[in-house]
């Protein structure tokens, strides 16, 4: 009877795993330092929505907060980072960050204008014997569902400078995807919020779609 009632528990884990596996939670990072790292609020749930109307991802649409030095970090296969200006990690923060993406987590950064030189000086931190490394036009992140054969497109404007992607890889495995000069988070947001055309903003929902796609069905 023991043997039994063993048999049933183990099934009743495998089953309940394999439902919480179809539905994940993605997080918003929180960093100190005096950034808005809560910026574009309606951005990651909007983006999400679309990206599982259109690719079938199961992704939760209540985007959760998370601080980068905490364990809880390790709850969420995919980290959403942006913000307008600084950003410090402190030696935990950035070895707990490592060990995330280390151990099979994601990070997307979105430069909401004015985070680059902050995010480019702390991430060495995290990685300071990997570098950015922009991605070609041919990587699969822009090969998704949607296509982008000239790479992020570009959704506001602040310098003129054109729109890049970059990566840093550990093992020959993508944990970081930083979006420059492009603002991604802006064309994600409510259309009321900055005015965006509804072209432009599908742009880069499309693309928000492909990297979520990308993380969650590669192997």
């Amino acid at each position: 009877m023991f043997r039994i009632y063993r048999i049933v528990i183990v099934v009743l884990f495998m089953v309940v795993t394999d439902a919480v596996a179809q539905n994940y939670q993605i997080a918003t990072l929180k960093y100190r330092g005096g950034g808005d790292w809560y910026s574009n609020p309606t951005a990651l749930p909007n983006m999400v929505e679309f990206a599982n109307r259109e690719t079938g991802t199961t992704i939760s649409t209540h985007i959760a907060t998370v601080e980068v030095g905490s364990q809880n970090l390790f709850n969420y296969p995919f980290v959403y980072m942006t913000g307008h200006g600084n950003l410090v990690f402190s030696a935990q923060e950035a070895q707990n960050l490592r060990n995330y993406l280390m151990g099979g987590g994601f990070l997307h950064v979105d430069d909401n204008y004015g985070l680059d030189p902050f995010f480019r000086r702390e991430i060495t931190k995290v990685f300071p014997e990997y570098e950015l490394v922009e991605l070609p036009y041919s990587y699969p992140i822009y090969h998704q569902k949607f296509s982008f054969p000239d790479g992020p497109p570009k959704i506001h404007e602040h310098d003129g400078e054109p729109p890049q992607g970059f990566g840093i890889f550990h093992e020959g495995r993508l944990v970081l995807y930083y979006t420059y000069e492009t603002d991604l988070g802006n064309g994600w947001e409510d259309q009321i919020v900055h005015g965006n055309p509804e072209e432009v903003r599908l742009k880069a929902l499309r693309l928000g779609a492909n990297i979520l796609q990308y993380v969650f069905n590669r192997e």
